[in-house]
């Protein structure tokens, strides 16, 4: 049984913000021509902030580690002339594996444009929402890159990664005396903040969930394990029990990587643990998928772009507390139309779709079941058309 919808929309709720104070009228004693420099600066804040653009990063921005489609030239832009930017934007992706401080530093250093944390918002961002229910209950993550650290710096306290969890149960994985590859940690326990490390008996406390936070790198030692966690109520070697919830950051079956075709992404690994889990398993697997096209992440990064507010006149903009302005538009700029262009379509308005050509998307026409707003060959064409269109508004 799915659990998308009901647990999608619950925590899709978000805060109803205060209306933006306008300038109020200038002062009788104001000359016209002070009153009309006032006003016209007023209008042109209004108008900058009338937009935001939403990118996402694999197949738009980058293929690999490589920037692509003039992507620096897209963000330089958005920037003024002091390096901030002048137009309110984020990256929204389905990856992740890294903490948003991490991820921004690198997007800053490949793009050569300075990006902030806020303006990182990958697929495992909303975990965060479920720190209450389990901020102190024992927890296993998964994925590539670092998810257990992701998860600690969320605030999630007792946090395991799915491999070393496996490490504590003797040959929990049959076949692991095959696999030579050696995997390099990237720190040590002692350098994390946070004591992420159980101190009870592992063998007898019970996992409350599974978060997959980012694609798997061992697809047979993550099913086998994640299947043991939650065919056993939390408590592996046990039979019997509640399925533990299981939690995906994102649920796209394929994206664009370095490689020259497509990829197969967190979905198909979904799909791979749901047939087996369903086979081995009397109930069927339930599960909460995060990510695009999640309505829930397009409302949320509306949100986060509604915190960005002018810092000065000359065009930069400072992170700030939440404030109710209205976007006219927001651009999701996206290669792939069943993730990118789906899910603005369901967000609805203030959402404009405009689809690249320089990812998992090709077509020399629209898409036939999922058509942007608007296709173009890359994302500078993008930026170049979202510019033109706003100068004129």
């Amino acid at each position: 049984m799915r659990i998308l919808r009901a647990v999608g929309s619950r925590l899709s709720e978000i805060r109803i913000m205060a209306p933006l104070p306008f300038l109020s009228r200038p002062p009788r004693c104001f000359s016209r021509l002070q009153q009309n420099h006032l006003q016209s600066r007023d209008q042109q804040q209004l108008r900058r902030f009338s937009f935001g653009v939403a990118f996402d990063i694999d197949g738009v921005i980058l293929r690999g580690r490589v920037p692509i489609g003039g992507s620096p030239q897209a963000l330089r832009r958005l920037l003024g002339d002091s390096g901030s930017s002048k137009v309110p934007f984020v990256f929204l992706t389905n990856g992740g594996g890294l903490p948003e401080h991490r991820r921004a530093s690198e997007l800053s250093e490949l793009l050569g444009v300075k990006i902030l944390p806020s303006q990182v918002l990958q697929g495992h961002s909303p975990f965060r929402n479920l720190l209450k229910r389990y901020e102190d209950q024992l927890i296993v993550a998964t994925g590539k890159g670092e998810p257990a650290l992701v998860m600690s710096e969320y605030g999630f306290k007792n946090v395991l990664s799915l491999e070393d969890y496996a490490s504590l149960f003797e040959n929990i994985d049959p076949v692991s005396q095959y696999k030579y590859w050696a995997t390099k940690k990237p720190m040590d326990r002692s350098d994390l903040s946070r004591n992420i490390v159980p101190t009870c008996d592992i063998h007898s406390k019970s996992v409350k969930a599974v978060f997959v936070v980012s694609d798997p790198v061992d697809w047979g030692s993550d099913i086998q394990v994640i299947c043991d966690i939650l065919r056993s109520g939390g408590i592996v070697g046990h039979k019997g029990g509640t399925q533990p919830p299981l939690y995906f950051a994102a649920d796209d079956l394929e994206y664009q990587a370095a490689f020259p075709s497509e990829r197969l992404g967190l979905g198909a690994f979904r799909i791979a643990l749901e047939s087996v889990f369903n086979r081995v398993h009397h109930s069927p697997l339930e599960y909460v998928s995060f990510g695009k096209p999640n309505p829930f992440v397009f409302k949320n990064a509306e949100s986060v772009l509604n915190q960005f507010q002018p810092a000065d006149e000359h065009g930069g903009f400072k992170e700030c507390g939440p404030v109710a302005h209205p976007f006219e538009t927001l651009y999701m700029i996206g290669d792939n139309p069943f993730v990118d262009v789906k899910g603005a379509r369901e967000a609805g308005q203030p959402w404009f779709s405009i689809l690249t050509r320089t990812g998992v998307f090709r077509g020399e026409h629209n898409h036939a079941e999922f058509p942007a707003d608007l296709v173009v060959d890359t994302v500078e064409d993008a930026v170049d058309y979202i510019l033109r269109k706003e100068s004129r508004s």
